[in-house]
């Protein structure tokens, strides 16, 4: 027995899918081909097994979150998930601001950032760089128009370079588009005890 979970963490939850998983065992040429670089090239989850239902799509996808989650060169791996979480924080989705805190407690050694995200989302109080790109990811999850050159700004002064900055843009916007896919196809879960 399981139970849909609503609440932030970096203990990182199942997720129980609303559509099948495709079956590597039955999947056609197409989509093991498209599977061969996953997410995060490690285990094939649920989630990238129900978007192999459209092989093309994943296929574009995958090299794409690679590059913006995983590049080597402008915003720092931390800096990522933090555009990462603060899109996940608006969108309210439970399992990638799970995922990405816990990978950004990993990556800066330092969990206080997401335990005070988690305490005080949109409103949270973090370090003069942490924070600019927080609230850049946040405004740009709830209101991308009205993202412009003062945020831009803003960003600069914490010390962010133009690659830095269309890094963040990039993961931020990512996940505004993975947080609906989350949503849409399956749900958060948590074994009860």
């Amino acid at each position: 027995m399981s139970r849909i979970i609503h609440k932030f963490t970096r203990v990182v939850p199942g997720w129980q899918p609303r559509v099948t998983p495709v079956r590597l065992d039955e999947a056609t040429p197409e989509q093991l081909q498209a599977l061969k670089v996953t997410p995060s090239n490690t285990k094939v989850s649920d989630y990238v097994l129900v978007l192999a239902h459209d092989a093309e799509s994943l296929d574009a996808r995958s090299p794409l979150f690679n590059a913006v989650m995983y590049g080597r060169d402008g915003l720092d791996r931390a800096g990522r998930e933090i555009g990462a979480i603060g899109a996940s924080i608006v969108n309210r989705c439970i399992y990638c601001a799970a995922v990405h805190a816990q990978r950004h407690a990993q990556l800066s050694k330092d969990p206080g950032v997401t335990d005070e995200i988690f305490r005080a989302g949109p409103a949270a109080r973090l370090g003069a760089r942490d924070q600019a790109m927080f609230d850049f990811a946040v405004k740009l999850s709830q209101t991308p128009p009205e993202v412009g050159a003062d945020e831009v700004a803003a960003l600069r002064a914490a010390g962010l370079d133009d690659l830095e900055i269309a890094d963040l843009v990039l993961a931020s916007a990512m996940f505004g588009w993975a947080n609906r896919l989350m949503h849409v196809l399956g749900d958060p879960v948590r074994a009860e005890d």
